[in-house]
């Protein structure tokens, strides 16, 4: 790994053993930790973390899209203020963070909440209200929360309860250009397409096309005709693995919700604030203008804090009953996402996000020409994926114990991945935005060595 020139806190805390029986006796038997030997984080800074024992490790997970502008940056610390002792001009951040947004962005408003859960749901009741209509479609392989309502439009089975929540909620078949019925080599807004084989043309992916048609053939069969209350879409699918929609796709969809009396509501709580690099926001990407846009994550740099901005008239419609949020913008909330919109300025994080993520996202390509179990690399600035498969012709996922001992040898090298999709199969780079290229070649290095092992080869790039 590169050098750093950072001394790390001494961690004078309790032992390792105590904190992992406390939590195993205190904590529901759910929150499972990541790896076979769980981390102790202690301290952090930028790309950087660092355990109890001072050892260090490359985030390249970032708390899950969390983390936006590096840990514990300078710019970002709230410390000790007191909740009614707020520096001059937070109270601005509304304003600022509307501003953030493209679409008449002087007339939005935002209402704040703590999750990007509560944010999914805050939306769902708006859609219906405005609306007056009942029905949402979201996509298959979506996640947009874990809460009773949230999880309804969520279509991973993995996070979903055998209790009733999917009230009036339809799932559409998901646009996968890797994995679906339809797609290829010319289908994705990517820096890296594909390897399947499709006849798309310049501006014609009749991918697109085909899963328009299905989207179709849910508000034909399964909709009240013409009576729907929206359309829910991540810019790119985050849990269900990084996948990407064919170019065009989201417009039409977005065309077709509107006709049929809905609202397009955009989940930017993986794919927002510069994430994705061309773009501030994923949406963008697709060349649609929501109606209600919905952020977390990285919107406060691991505190939490969530929003929904949407139009006046959408917003109205709160005014028929009292609504209300605790802790949603609260003065620390406030000074928090104030200081971190500074940050993504100042240092052009977008910015790097496109050049450094473009960078990476070469490289891994390169991976994936060489090694048998890498299917498919995928993503858009900093929000990338790799899935690995035993069979790259059938796309079979690599069985667990494989893809398990791959992540745990990049842990052991000292670099953190995250892990999602259907079939847990695909590596997440939700990176840091602070990361340099010299943090990036280090860490190509150690996949390499990781994935070769696993493949019984012993050589690495030397770039």
């Amino acid at each position: 790994m590169p050098p750093f020139e950072y001394q790390p806190l001494k961690y004078e805390g309790s032992s390792y053993e105590k904190v992992l029986n406390i939590k195993e006796r205190h904590l529901f038997q759910s929150v499972t930790p990541y790896y076979k030997k769980p981390l102790l984080i202690h301290d952090g800074k930028m790309q950087w973390l660092f355990d109890h024992k001072g050892r260090r490790f490359l985030d390249m997970f970032g708390g899950i899209v969390t983390v936006s502008v590096g840990h514990c940056h300078p710019g970002s610390r709230v410390g000790s203020t007191p909740s009614r002792e707020v520096k001059r001009g937070d109270h601005l951040y509304p304003q600022k963070l509307a501003l953030a947004l493209p679409k008449d962005s002087d007339r939005l408003v935002v209402y704040f909440v703590n999750s990007g859960s509560e944010a999914n749901d805050v939306a769902t009741l708006l859609a219906r209200l405005h609306t007056k209509n009942y029905d949402i479609v979201s996509f298959k392989n979506s996640f947009h929360g874990a809460s009773m309502g949230a999880m309804g439009l969520t279509a991973l089975s993995s996070w979903r309860f055998n209790v009733p929540t999917a009230h009036g909620v339809h799932h559409a078949m998901n646009p996968d250009v890797y994995r679906g019925l339809w797609g290829g080599s010319k289908c994705r807004d990517s820096p890296v397409q594909t390897s399947r084989e499709c006849s798309c043309s310049e501006g014609h992916c009749k991918a697109s096309e085909m899963y328009y048609g299905q989207l179709e053939e849910v508000f034909k069969y399964s909709l009240p005709r013409g009576k729907v209350a929206g359309l829910f879409a991540e810019s790119i699918q985050g849990i269900g693995g990084t996948v990407q929609f064919p170019k065009g796709f989201l417009k039409k969809a977005y065309e077709l919700v509107k006709i049929n009396g809905g609202v397009y509501i955009a989940d930017e709580v993986q794919t927002g604030f510069g994430r994705t690099g061309e773009h501030f926001w994923g949406f963008q990407m697709h060349d649609v203008k929501p109606d209600i846009v919905t952020m977390a994550k990285g919107i406060g740099n691991g505190f939490p804090l969530g929003a929904v901005a949407t139009t006046p008239e959408i917003a109205e419609t709160f005014t028929q009953a009292l609504h209300f949020n605790t802790f949603g913008g609260n003065p620390i909330a406030l000074a928090v996402g104030s200081a971190v919109l500074q940050v993504i300025e100042e240092e052009e994080t977008q910015k790097r996000c496109s050049e450094v993520g473009s960078y990476l996202l070469k490289k891994l390509e390169k991976l994936r020409d060489e090694f048998d179990c890498v299917g498919d690399v995928r993503g858009k600035g900093l929000m990338i994926g790799v899935e690995l498969v035993s069979n790259k012709e059938t796309r079979a996922p690599l069985p667990a114990k494989s893809f398990t001992d791959i992540w745990e040898d990049c842990k052991d090298m000292g670099l953190l991945l995250g892990r999602g999709g259907l079939y847990a199969n695909v590596s997440f780079f939700f990176c840091i935005t602070s990361l340099v290229l010299g943090s990036i070649s280090g860490a190509y290095r150690f996949i390499c060595e990781a994935v070769g092992l696993e493949k019984g080869q012993t050589h690495l790039h030397e770039d």
